[in-house]
């Protein structure tokens, strides 16, 4: 019998989706596929829903309405592994005493790693190599910048190579220039795994330049496709009301122009 992630060329599909949080639609008749391999950004003003879709994906909430499906299969039977995610709100006592390689090593078991094997540590050690930050894995989690932060979170996100990337607003609290590192950090990881990537953002030009597709989100659906055709002044002014003279950055320009 074919598995159901081998047959389904989709690494997500979502089919109407509605979430609700009592009577308040956070997400409302949301739909669209993103095929294996590509790299999708969800754009969207503060409270449209971006989360919360995210979410969704992961399992974490549960739709009113519509369905959901992650590399062929409802999110809770993906097998372990799979999808990595790095959220946009950090959760640990920056005081706590650990180090990088503690926290790359503790998305292989699901729980703090407090004895770390040399396999293990030479592991986690890649994945930071992996995405520029081998040198910080022996550093306090509480000394590291955001950018640096990020990175380590990142690697915690890959060390078991997943077929889904997840990621919430992955340059908060990094400066432009570590941003720029970033994106380009997944650009290189999709390039060499073939992973899907799926990214929130609020930064318009990381859509426009690293996605093949973009969700435009304002608790509906108002636009997905080539970001061209997505990030549209139209679609922006209807999901962000005033874009000033940001679209024009968007077109033909490189973000360091």
């Amino acid at each position: 019998m074919t598995a159901p992630d081998a047959a389904d060329a989709d690494a997500i599909a979502v089919d109407a989706l509605t979430v609700r949080y009592r009577d308040h639609a956070a997400v409302q008749d949301v739909s669209f596929r993103a095929a294996s391999a590509s790299f999708i950004a969800i754009v969207g003003p503060n409270g449209s829903g971006k989360t919360t879709l995210l979410k969704a994906l992961l399992g974490l909430e549960t739709p009113d309405a519509g369905t959901v499906r992650v590399l062929g299969r409802p999110p809770d039977a993906v097998p372990a592994g799979q999808i990595g995610y790095v959220p946009q709100i950090k959760t640990f006592e920056r005081s706590f005493p650990a180090v990088a390689v503690e926290l790359v090593l503790s998305a292989l078991h699901q729980r703090w790693p407090f004895r770390v094997k040399e396999d293990e540590r030479t592991q986690a050690v890649q994945a930071l190599d992996h995405v520029g930050a081998h040198h910080l894995a022996d550093r306090a989690l509480g000394e590291l910048s955001g950018g640096e932060l990020q990175r380590v979170y990142l690697a915690r996100s890959i060390i078991r190579q997943p077929r889904l990337l997840l990621l919430d607003e992955p340059a908060t609290g990094v400066d432009r220039a570590g941003a720029h590192d970033l994106y380009d950090l997944l650009d290189a990881y999709q390039a060499r795994t073939g992973a899907t990537v799926l990214m929130v953002t609020h930064d318009w030009n990381a859509a426009y330049h690293h996605a093949s597709h973009v969700l435009v989100l304002d608790r509906t659906q108002i636009s997905y496709g080539p970001p061209d055709a997505a990030l549209s002044e139209a679609n922006l002014r209807q999901a962000f009301g005033h874009v000033g003279h940001a679209h024009a950055m968007l077109i033909g320009r490189n973000p360091d122009d």
